[in-house]
């Protein structure tokens, strides 16, 4: 059984804002990637990457300002640039289909894996608690996806406690946030961080 539909599921809804550019090519099959922005019911849109093989494309050629629904999996990847070693985490597309319209939840996702890393606990300065996580999981052909999680409120308060190598069960939505990095005293860079933010989880 492929442990990538059992641990880790992801549904998106949105609309492609870039055209697509190629990433990689492995045994003869192409992929490409592209932004898809994702709505909030805030009004804002999170801007996920989207990787996708050329396999999928003819049945619904990803376009700009098309409205598209896409299923897959939430997957992390190293990149290495400008000695700088950086964790890239996509959407990588198993099925896009196009769609006028959706009442479906835009942004869901599923994941079961394993705490990898102490988590820490933090109360924003309005008093809001919040956890960061960081939760590997397994993949076929022995490898892991490792996803940063971010809990708040009750939930923060359970994933405090929970231990590095605890199997845990999460349902979320992927959500993006720009950020700055001082790369020197003179040098700000502007990145996009991605993580997920949990609305329940449970030991597995």
């Amino acid at each position: 059984m492929d442990n990538t539909i059992t641990n880790n599921h992801a549904e998106v809804i949105g609309i492609i804002s870039d055209e697509p550019e190629f990433s990689h090519e492995i045994y003869g099959e192409k992929f490409y990637t592209f932004t898809l922005e994702i709505p909030r019911l805030s009004g804002i849109s999170d801007k996920v990457r989207v990787m996708i093989s050329d396999r999928l494309m003819p049945d619904c050629p990803p376009a700009v300002g098309k409205l598209c629904e896409i299923s897959g999996q939430f997957r992390s990847y190293n990149s290495y640039q400008g000695g700088d070693n950086r964790l890239i985490l996509t959407v990588f597309a198993k099925d896009i289909r196009e769609c006028n319209e959706s009442d479906k939840n835009p942004n869901s996702l599923y994941l079961n894996g394993f705490i990898c890393k102490e988590p820490v606990y933090r109360t924003t300065p309005f008093g809001r608690e919040i956890t960061d996580l960081l939760v590997a999981v397994n993949r076929s052909y022995n490898k892991s996806d490792y996803i940063p999680v971010i809990a708040w409120g009750r939930n923060a308060r359970f994933a405090k406690n929970i231990m590095v190598g605890d199997n845990v069960k999460i349902w979320g939505r992927i959500q993006s946030r720009v950020y700055q990095k001082h790369l020197s005293e003179d040098d700000v860079v502007e990145r996009t961080a991605y993580e997920v933010s949990v609305s329940r989880m449970e030991f597995a």
